[in-house]
């Protein structure tokens, strides 16, 4: 018999990834119609009826990200609530939860970051998923996955050069984290270091190029780039 994945914002970018590459788990990925994140009832009736294994949290409220400015109080109940309303739930049944947190968390000057390296979000976007990621980190049962992801194809018309990212297609980070979903405590979960703008020109020669001190409303990294050890050997030893 197959274990039990739950996913969060089952109609979201992530979740639709996991779902078209999982070949191990039955899964249930409800709506955010069918499960309000920010209603521990809401959450509660769909854990109790499909009764999971796994749970997976990649549902958030993210771009744009001055949203997180103009509106910080949808920011902390979605991103800051809703998480720790998922957390309580999967503490109380004793559900593994995997929780997808961001690269953002990290200061974002120096690049390298190892999953024990300080923290110091960049921007409201981050310190709402830092805020989800306090609570997951009162629950041992847990696995934070911090990401670096973007899609495929790239859909702005314009990428950063002079930010230096650990990106990924979010294609191969949803096959990843199906690999690691039996693991716990913090792994960096994205690709080599690079900018935008070199990781997707040859896919997307038309995508022009933007500096940092083009982006007025949000504050954006000089290298958030990770270190990506800890996931190579969790990798390896698969």
């Amino acid at each position: 018999m197959h274990k039990k994945l739950l996913i969060s914002g089952g109609n979201g970018r992530f979740a639709t990834e996991i779902i078209k590459q999982n070949t191990a788990y039955e899964i249930l990925a409800p709506t955010k119609q069918e499960m309000d994140i920010t209603n521990l009832d809401s959450i509660n009736r769909v854990v109790d009826g499909f009764n999971p294994d796994i749970f997976l949290h990649p549902a958030a409220l993210t771009r744009p990200m001055v949203k997180h400015l103009e509106h910080p109080e949808t920011s902390i109940e979605v991103n800051i609530i809703g998480t720790s309303n998922i957390c309580l739930s999967c503490m109380e049944r004793n559900i593994k939860l995997v929780y997808i947190s961001t690269d953002y968390v990290y200061p974002g000057t120096e690049g390298n970051y190892k999953e024990t390296d300080p923290l110091l979000p960049i921007n409201l976007y981050a310190w709402s998923k830092l805020g989800g990621e306090c609570a997951v980190q009162l629950y041992e049962n847990s696995l934070i996955l911090r990401t670096c992801m973007t899609e495929r194809p790239f859909v702005h018309e314009k990428a950063l050069v002079d930010s230096q990212k650990s990106l990924m297609y979010i294609d191969e980070a949803a096959n990843i984290c199906l690999q690691l979903l039996s693991q716990q405590g913090i792994i960096n979960l994205g690709g080599e270091s690079t900018n935008s703008y070199d990781f997707i020109k040859d896919e997307r020669p038309e995508v022009k190029k933007i500096y940092r001190k083009d982006i007025l409303d949000v504050n954006m990294a000089i290298d958030s780039s990770m270190n990506l050890n800890k996931l190579q050997g969790v990798l390896n030893e698969n």
